[in-house]
Order: structure tokens, then C-alpha cells, then sequence
């Protein structure tokens, strides 16, 4: 799919950090918001894909995107990187908590550095991430967090139990934040992807009758890649959704 065609003005030149950035759905919103001429950096743990993905983007950038390398799961090393990268944007006025590790394993096989590591990954580092982010985005008066969740938890998906449950704890995490610090006028919000196809998925889980069996399960008989989050992730980003907090977004071409 294309790229949104929507200018959101109000995104020109201000700082927006991505987490998992460099490749997949992270790649897809970094490259959606440089277009709306945004100072983009973002962290991600692979370092090659990242700094291709910064070579690609910068040829017709307004501002060349920032990639800062940082192992997520660590606390210090995350929020370090955060700071790194507000200074170096000199302002921060949205945070894309997107990074996440949809590994699949089954109850039996779980262990408990398995569970904690997983939700390291996919729900902890999302709060230490805010946590920093946060002084930056108050400096300027307020601004815009947008988490990323996933349909999975609402399917009753038996295969991926950790994963799921940190998912499912992005909502009350979003909601959380939202009370807080919506009278410091920050927003806070969350998007819920459906299948979206990536070349990991592709490469480790999906087939094609896996695929067909989605298919037949959404309203729009399509597959969805990583453009097709962007749109909504600039509009809650950006102004146009100005008095929305506290709220997600549903993006599974109509499967629930």
C-alpha cells in the first residue's frame, strides 16, 4: 500500500523518537513521519538494517532520520538512548512506543526467564521508555505518546501466552498514562494492529493458508502491511486528534 497522502502540518520539524525502528512496522512509521518533514530518530537493537534504512530515507528527507543503537530490554541502556536522542533532535514532542518481540511458544515450553524476558521486551521497556521520554515532551508545553498494542489478546490466541499478556497490559498502561498526564497536556493512546504482514512474519510463521484463513476472518479482503499503520499513527500523533486520549485504535482491516 502507499503512503498516507494526508499532510499533517503541525508534524513539520518536530521531534518524534520510534522505538524499533529499523526494520518492519518500525521502518513503515519512520519513514511515514521524515515525509511529513518531522526530525525522526529512532532506537532499534539491529544495527545494519537501521543504518540502511537511514541512507534510504535520508536522499529525500527534510531532516536526515537518527538512529540510535540500545538494547531495550535494558532499563539504563533504553533511557539512556531516549536522552541521547531528544538532546540531538533538541526537542521531543511525540513518542512511538512501538518495538516489541511476537515470539511464539506454548504454556508447557515457557520458562520463567522466557516470560521475563518477554515482557522485558514487549511491556517493561514500553514504561522505562515513557518514563524518559517524558521531561522532554513536558518542555514544550505538551505533545503526543502513541503505544502499540495488538488484536491478539482479544483472539484468544493459545500459542503465545507472554506475548499476549504484556499486549493486553499495554491498554491499562496507555490508560494509566493517560490520567496522568493529560493535564499536562499529553496525550496518550494506542493503536491495535491485526495481521500485519512482514517479512518476519513471513519468514518464521506465515503460510499461505495461514494467511487465507485471515483473510476470510476480516471484512476487507486484503493483507495489511506496516503502511497501512502510518495513517493512523500520524493522526494521533499530530493534531488532528487533539482531544483524543486515552483511546485505541483498531487497524485489522475489519477482523473483530
Amino acid at each position: 500500500m502507499p503512503y498516507p497522502s494526508v499532510s499533517h502540518a503541525d508534524l513539520k520539524d518536530r521531534g518524534i523518537l520510534i522505538t524499533g525502528g529499523g526494520s518492519g512496522i518500525g521502518a513503515a512509521l519512520v519513514e511515514g513521519f521524515v515525509k511529513q518533514g518531522a526530525k525522526v530518530a529512532f532506537i532499534d537493537i539491529a544495527e545494519e538494517p537501521s543504518l540502511a534504512l537511514v541512507e534510504q530515507l535520508a536522499k529525500d528527507a527534510t531532516h536526515k532520520p537518527l538512529f540510535v543503537r540500545a538494547d531495550l530490554s535494558s532499563v539504563e541502556d533504553a533511557q539512556a538512548a531516549v536522552r541521547e536522542a531528544a538532546e540531538r533532535l533538541g526537542s521531543l514532542s511525540v513518542l512511538v512506543n512501538n518495538a516489541g518481540w511476537d515470539d511464539r511458544r506454548s504454556l508447557e515450553d515457557i520458562t520463567e526467564d522466557y516470560w521475563d524476558k518477554s515482557q522485558a521486551i514487549n511491556l517493561k521497556q514500553m514504561f522505562f521508555v515513557s518514563q524518559a521520554a517524558v521531561p522532554f515532551i513536558r518542555e514544550i508545553g505538551g505533545g503526543a505518546i502513541v503505544n502499540f498494542s495488538s488484536i491478539s489478546y482479544l483472539l484468544n490466541t493459545g500459542n503465545m501466552p507472554a506475548y499476549t499478556t504484556a499486549k493486553a497490559a499495554i491498554i491499562g498502561l496507555t490508560k494509566s498514562l493517560a490520567g496522568k498526564l493529560g493535564p499536562e497536556g499529553i496525550r496518550v493512546n494506542a493503536i491495535l494492529p491485526g495481521m500485519i504482514i512482514t517479512e518476519r512474519q513471513k519468514r518464521l510463521w506465515l503460510t499461505e493458508e495461514s494467511i487465507a484463513a485471515m483473510l476470510g476472518r476480516q471484512c476487507m479482503k486484503r493483507t495489511l502491511d506496516g503502511t497501512d499503520l502510518v495513517g493512523p499513527c500520524l493522526f494521533l500523533a499530530s493534531d488532528a486528534s487533539a482531544a483524543m486520549t486515552a483511546q485505541t485504535l483498531v487497524i485489522d482491516g475489519g477482523m473483530l
